[in-house]
């Protein structure tokens, strides 16, 4: 007589979050929240122009919704990365649509402002890379907090 096969076990829960227990988050949080930040420096490099400011935001998008689940840091921190680019998004829309409805007169004023507004974006975008490596949770000033 054959014996029946055994029932195989319940696959085990996915483990929960690394934390310390002084509340920093694990090394594999302070990584991905710095992916976040970084991958939207990723995005304004790789594609330049419109498509720069539009691409930026799809990185941390990206990382945002693969980890938010899994990690809180990642969550807070990708949320952010998340809005500044939207933010980011937004201001050079709205400098591009002053310059072409102004018949291209206005790109006098718009294009030096871009050239602004891509600076602020590359300089806090770096500090809130380097903050989220250290497991400090960063919140960029000026920007649109539209994911919440």
């Amino acid at each position: 007589m054959s014996t029946p096969d055994p029932v195989p076990p319940d696959p085990a829960p996915a483990p929960a979050p690394v934390v310390a227990a002084s509340g920093i988050p694990s090394a594999d949080e302070r990584n991905w929240a710095m992916l976040a930040h970084l991958s939207a420096l990723l995005g304004y490099l790789l594609t330049s122009g419109w498509a720069g400011s539009v691409g930026g935001f799809l990185g941390p998008l990206i990382v945002w919704s693969l980890k938010k689940d899994a990690m809180p840091f990642v969550d807070s921190q990708g949320k952010e990365a998340l809005n500044f680019s939207i933010t980011i998004c937004i201001a050079f829309a709205v400098l591009f649509a002053f310059g072409v409805l102004t018949f291209f007169i206005g790109f006098i004023i718009a294009f030096p402002l871009m050239v602004v507004v891509g600076l602020y974006a590359l300089v806090f975008t770096i500090i809130a890379s380097i903050k989220a490596s250290e497991g400090v949770p960063y919140r960029y000033p000026i920007t649109l907090r539209l994911v919440k």
